[in-house]
């Protein structure tokens, strides 16, 4: 028989025969020499935590195509992935205390980044015009340019053998002049003077040239110096630049008698768009013989020859548009049988991206704001379209046109675009509102 006493010393004896914790608490506690893990909890740290958010988020992956298209490159490695299975990872969780290091090139990383990086850049934006104007006999010509902006928030829009200005702050209409009735002739491109805001140009297809004062209403000059219809306008300071149906460029001074500065010689068919660059040292044209043709500001050389010629297009060349934050970026869009944006390094020559809208382009417009780009469409969409830079996935389509939209132009203070087409409509879309606290 075992005595109390005895049963005591045997339940608090250990088993190299020291006395048992319990019984010498009041001893200093030894903290072990070594790690030990008497609870099996995984280290986060250690913890391939990558493919285990992946497997948890590969639903919502593969249902967004727009994420799949944030950037090329991890797109192609999402479908090596795809066909070849995930990368070779020992375990999701790691009980051991040794890192594994997550690669920065690694598919599953970059995903996460750009989904990341799109839910920030969301932004509402409305579908619906916020105003519809009627343009009877609004010509359907797609080389020609029939609608500006002005820089005293003035839009003027051309109707066949007249000419209207609509005042965005009191929503007025005034027309500011009329052509010759019982004529067969017709207006073709309008532009506003960028400076002075209130001289507007407008050629026709009687070959000339006309200045207006729209605060007088009255016509300040003509000029005329091509052999065929004016369809396309632009300015550079007091220099302004029309191209004709015959392929012709020329240069046009407006403050002397002599006018004509120079003559530009490389499109065989009708130039039918002209954009000067935002510092003034480039010329974009583009015409119907599928060339975009880049020139210097050398107005007095009559054999001035292009910087370069980009043959990529295999349609009509009408919508051009320099970016405004970067000098040297020009875009350019085909017509119906080629359908793409091209952005180019004009410094280099070198096409930078192409995208395929499907559909014709009639005009590029940029964002200066949301640094994006707006394209109008004609058959077979008849819609606008933003596209964000410099990725050019698309953002948000603008639908309404009941036939295609031939023309756009933009707000001066680049927060509504105004796009009319052959239905016969002007429709006002704030696509690109600033947030009034950002506003200084």
């Amino acid at each position: 028989n075992i005595n109390r006493t005895d049963l005591k010393k045997i339940l608090f004896k250990t088993p190299n025969g020291k006395k048992n914790a319990l019984c010498t608490s009041a001893k200093k506690k030894q903290t072990p020499s070594g790690i030990t893990n008497d609870r099996y909890i995984p280290s986060r740290v250690a913890s391939n935590m990558e493919i285990g958010y992946h497997l948890l988020n590969t639903k919502n992956i593969s249902d967004d195509s727009d994420r799949e298209n944030q950037i090329d490159h991890v797109k192609k490695k999402l479908i090596n992935d795809t066909c070849n299975g995930l990368p070779d990872r020992p375990r999701i969780l790691n009980l051991h205390n040794k890192e594994i290091e997550n690669d920065p090139k690694s598919s599953l990383y970059l995903n996460s980044l750009v989904n990341s990086v799109k839910k920030v850049n969301k932004r509402y934006i409305s579908p619906t015009p916020e105003r519809i104007l009627d343009a009877p006999e609004f010509r359907n010509d797609y080389y020609l340019n029939l609608i500006d902006w002005s820089s005293q928030n003035n839009l003027a829009v051309s109707l066949n053998t007249d000419m209207y200005i609509w005042s965005a702050p009191s929503g007025e209409i005034s027309q500011l002049f009329a052509m010759e009735e019982d004529t067969r002739d017709y207006i073709c491109s309008t532009s506003w003077q960028p400076a002075k805001g209130h001289i507007l140009a407008v050629g026709n297809s009687k070959n000339i040239v006309e200045l207006w004062d729209v605060n007088t209403q009255t016509c300040l000059r003509q000029m005329k110096s091509q052999k065929s219809r004016v369809g396309s306008l632009a300015w550079n300071n007091y220099i302004l630049t029309s191209g004709s149906r015959s392929g012709d460029i020329h240069h046009h001074d407006v403050r002397v008698a002599q006018h004509h500065v120079g003559t530009l010689k490389t499109h065989d068919h009708e130039v039918c768009g002209l954009k000067w660059s935002n510092n003034g040292r480039h010329l974009a044209s583009g015409g119907n013989d599928n060339l975009a043709v880049v020139w210097d500001s050398n107005y007095s050389q009559d054999t001035s020859q292009p910087l370069h010629v980009f043959r990529e297009h295999t349609a009509a060349v009408k919508a051009l548009a320099w970016c405004p934050w970067q000098n040297n970026v020009l875009a350019t869009g085909g017509g119906t049988s080629d359908g793409r944006i091209h952005l180019w390094n004009v410094n280099s020559g070198e096409l930078i991206q192409s995208t395929d809208s499907k559909s014709q382009i009639s005009c590029l417009l940029w964002s200066k704001h949301y640094k994006e780009l707006i394209s109008s469409h004609g058959y077979s969409t008849n819609q606008l379209t933003i596209w964000r830079y410099p990725d050019m996935t698309p953002v948000a389509d603008l639908l309404g046109h009941q036939n295609r939209v031939l023309m756009m132009a933009m707000s001066p203070d680049g927060e509504m675009v105004a796009s009319i087409g052959a239905d016969e409509t002007l429709r006002l879309w704030r696509c690109f509102a600033v947030d009034e606290k950002n506003k200084n």
